[in-house]
């Protein structure tokens, strides 16, 4: 079975075709191809490659399945005996991408 490990929005992700992963907000439209260039390793079976840092012509193809916001994270400051506090909530905007294919 092969798989990869891409960087997308500053994190790593292991994929493999089928896979349905949550990633920060791609630009596009749900049904939309993606392609991931930033291939860090791929494996297949007992052979891997290993990119320094990047493996060379390796691509890993995806469709966009959802354009979502994540749950919603409460900030809250407070300065104590003072009187002070603050909330504010926050929602990090998400894409859902199901992988197709790793080259």
């Amino acid at each position: 079975m092969s798989y990869a490990v891409i960087r997308s929005g500053g994190k790593q992700y292991r994929v493999s075709p089928g896979a349905r992963l949550t990633i920060e907000k791609l630009v596009g439209d749900p049904g939309q191809n993606v392609e991931f260039r930033e291939v860090l390793l791929l494996g297949d079976g007992g052979n891997v490659q290993v990119g320094a840092p990047l493996v060379e012509g390796a691509s890993v193809k995806a469709v966009i399945v959802e354009q979502d916001r994540g749950p919603r994270i409460l900030v809250f400051k407070k300065k104590r005996r003072k009187g002070y506090r603050r909330r504010r909530g926050h929602r990090q905007y998400e894409t859902t991408v199901q992988i197709t294919s790793v080259d």
